[in-house]
């Protein structure tokens, strides 16, 4: 891939990785649509805008949008869905291509500081995954299935250490982990895709899952290396030193999720208000 393509790709990376990974502004677009369908061409993401967005969006909005800014630089992107053991499409995220054919230099300004360009299970990868929905705004280089490679490859990302398993050509598992704890199976990606119409039926059909019951954010501040993450009233701090958990009163919801994940105030208030109805 040549340089100036490369620092083109993390420099969106990098702007994707300021945008919270949240579901409010998604509750907010279904109660007031009344359908998935209408919600979803309300999406802010389908401007190709990030500083239009609402404040945020799941792992669908991301994906589309850098689907999007891809198919735009004449690139051709691959969107491809995640399954979590019994649950079937669950998640998102997308394969670009390298259009030269090859991997022949280490990222500049990459928070992967390693030389990639010296394992030698990167020098004939073509393909590189980015999983925006899960927080991770790297193009990681996909490993080579056994025999042309070893099949797995480890990106130390702060605070999650990635790895990725090619088991075989047509299949690939994302794993993550950080601070001593154990590496944990994240999601399986059939690699060859899905099409633009079976994308947009998954994420209709997200607007009904049991994850937009109750509040979920997400954000990286790549800068520090900290991650911050709210579920059910916990917020839970990640770094490289570990996981810290904290319990979110009601009363000082609105402005503690405010100042964390960088949403305004009357938005969180509406969604909550929604979800207790």
């Amino acid at each position: 891939m040549q340089p100036e393509l490369w620092k083109k790709i993390q420099d969106i990376c990098d702007k994707l990785s300021k945008v919270t990974y949240e579901n409010l502004t998604k509750i907010i677009r279904l109660e007031s649509t009344g359908s998935s369908t209408a919600a979803q061409k309300l999406d802010d993401s389908f401007q190709n805008d990030v500083d239009a967005w609402m404040g945020g969006g799941t792992c669908f909005s991301m994906t589309w949008h850098l689907y999007q800014v891809f198919k735009d630089m004449g690139l051709s992107p691959r969107l491809v869905m995640g399954h979590k053991r019994k649950e079937k499409n669950i998640h998102c995220a997308l394969i670009l291509p390298d259009p030269d054919g090859s991997f022949d230099f280490e990222p500049a300004g990459s928070s992967l500081r390693m030389t990639l360009a010296s394992n030698s299970d990167f020098l004939s990868s073509t393909e590189y995954l980015f999983d925006p929905g899960y927080l991770i705004f790297d193009p990681l280089p996909i490993p080579l299935p056994p025999p042309q490679g070893k099949g797995t490859a480890f990106f130390p990302l702060v605070p999650n250490t990635v790895r990725l398993d090619r088991p075989t050509v047509d299949s690939m598992a994302l794993w993550t982990g950080g601070a001593g704890a154990p590496m944990k199976l994240r999601f399986e990606y059939p690699v060859e895709g899905v099409s633009v119409e079976e994308f947009k039926q998954h994420w209709n059909e997200s607007f009904y899952r049991e994850m937009m019951t109750y509040p979920v954010l997400n954000r990286l501040d790549r800068e520090r290396g900290v991650q911050y993450y709210y579920q059910k009233g916990n917020l839970v701090t990640r770094d490289s030193n570990g996981s810290r958990i904290e319990k979110i009163e009601n009363s000082a919801r609105v402005d503690t999720l405010s100042r964390i994940f960088g949403l305004k105030p009357e938005l969180i208030d509406r969604a909550l208000n929604i979800l207790n109805k």
